[in-house]
């Protein structure tokens, strides 16, 4: 590993495969780079077992941990992923929330692990950032009704609509 920031995810034992594996197939400029076995007897496992996968996520260090159940994630960190249009939007936020993820508020779910991801189509920020006020205003106020972001809703309330 030669990047001096990698996020660790943290998952229960077994499953750090699994998820690296799902996180590959379902996002572009995403790869496995390497599997390593633990050296040695630790907390929870023993030398040989599968202790951590390196992987790329959207052309990002990602290393996923078979740590154990001692911790799980939670919604103060989050995965932000800015998407372009509606089909791209609808087959990530369908991806994480299959098998055991949930919908959440305002382009928030959750995976099947557990964690936090913000699908975020372009066009909402845009229009959260609009320089009128109002525009902004009837932006926040679309998005604050949906689950899944409905870029055709934030359009209407960026024209006014």
């Amino acid at each position: 590993m030669t990047d001096r920031l990698t996020t660790v995810l943290w998952f229960d034992h077994g499953e750090a495969r699994t998820a690296a594996e799902f996180y590959v197939r379902t996002f572009p400029d995403s790869r496995l780079d390497e599997v390593r076995s633990a050296a040695s007897d630790y907390p929870g496992g023993s030398a040989g077992d599968e202790l951590t996968v390196g992987f790329t996520l959207l052309g990002r260090p990602f290393m996923a941990l078979n740590g154990g159940p001692a911790f799980t994630p939670d919604e103060a960190v989050s995965f932000m992923v800015v998407t372009e249009d509606q089909a791209e939007t609808d087959r990530y936020w369908d991806a994480l929330v299959a098998d055991g993820g949930a919908e959440s508020a305002c382009g928030w779910c959750k995976d099947r692990w557990g964690f936090s991801w913000q699908i975020t189509p372009r066009a909402l920020l845009d229009g959260l950032a609009h320089p009128d006020p109002a525009t902004a205003k009837r932006v926040m106020e679309s998005m604050m009704t949906m689950g899944r972001i409905d870029i055709a809703a934030i359009e209407a309330a960026v024209a006014g609509d």
